[in-house]
């Protein structure tokens, strides 16, 4: 049976100017890939799946966002899933490269995995690097905090999130960054520039009888602890 897949994305949000924390939320988690946002959905497939994903932002101009991604995860044993995550972020003068490892656990709470009815808890645990370039930066325009060189830090954080499924429904919660750490290139260690993150997803799969359409409309809403930005993708 041939099928259709029809994206169609209304977004309601900015860019971060230099909280990058993590893997960035733009729209790749639509390619099938929740995993990408909540570690609660490490091995929540009845498969193993490999995604890469490959993100260019405003082709004519220099130094444009830019965000490649690698992912793995699957299941083992009744209840639990493993994955891992690679990624490459680059925005202007920032950039980050980092690593995920995640665990999850999947209770059945009622019915058959036909009827499905079930609680997911998960957690990855990451380390990060964030680079800032300022060999470009004009040295002659003096600035005591300009070095003129690639700097560079490295940090460790978890993401901790849960997962819920009733048929065709679910809803996905997720804090990222949930330690506080310094990032010494930004902050000059006098404050946490760490920017906790949480992430809630909701959506449901219409998938009627009969049909070669399938309507999944979902919504996801995040917003950070210390700014108080908020996005929202429908």
């Amino acid at each position: 049976m041939k099928k259709l897949f029809i994206l169609l994305a209304i977004v309601f949000s900015g860019q971060l100017a230099i909280a990058q924390e993590g893997v960035p939320v733009y729209l790749d988690y639509l390619t099938d890939n929740y995993y990408l946002l909540h570690p609660s959905m490490a091995g929540a497939a009845a498969c193993g799946k490999v995604r890469g994903t490959v993100r260019q932002q405003w082709f004519d101009q220099e130094d444009a966002p830019n965000l490649q991604t690698l992912s793995f995860n699957t299941g083992i044993g009744e209840n639990s899933g493993i994955g891992a995550i690679l990624f490459n972020d680059k925005n202007g003068y920032h950039s980050q490269t980092g690593a995920y490892l995640s665990y999850a656990y999947h209770l059945q709470i009622g019915g058959g995995f036909e009827d499905l009815n079930r609680i997911s808890f998960g957690m990855s645990a990451g380390l990060v690097q964030s680079r800032l370039d300022e060999s470009d930066f004009n040295l002659a325009d003096f600035d005591p905090i300009i070095t003129g060189v690639l700097r560079s830090d490295s940090y460790f954080n978890v993401d901790i999130g849960m997962s819920y499924f009733y048929k065709e429904f679910y809803a996905h919660f997720t804090v990222k960054n949930a330690l506080f750490q310094n990032r010494e290139i930004y902050s000059e260690g006098f404050e946490s520039t760490n920017q906790r993150r949480y992430v809630a997803t909701v959506g449901y799969l219409f998938a009627p009888r009969n049909s070669d359409w399938q309507w999944e409309p979902s919504v996801l809403y995040q917003r950070t602890d210390r700014t108080g930005e908020q996005f929202m993708d429908i």
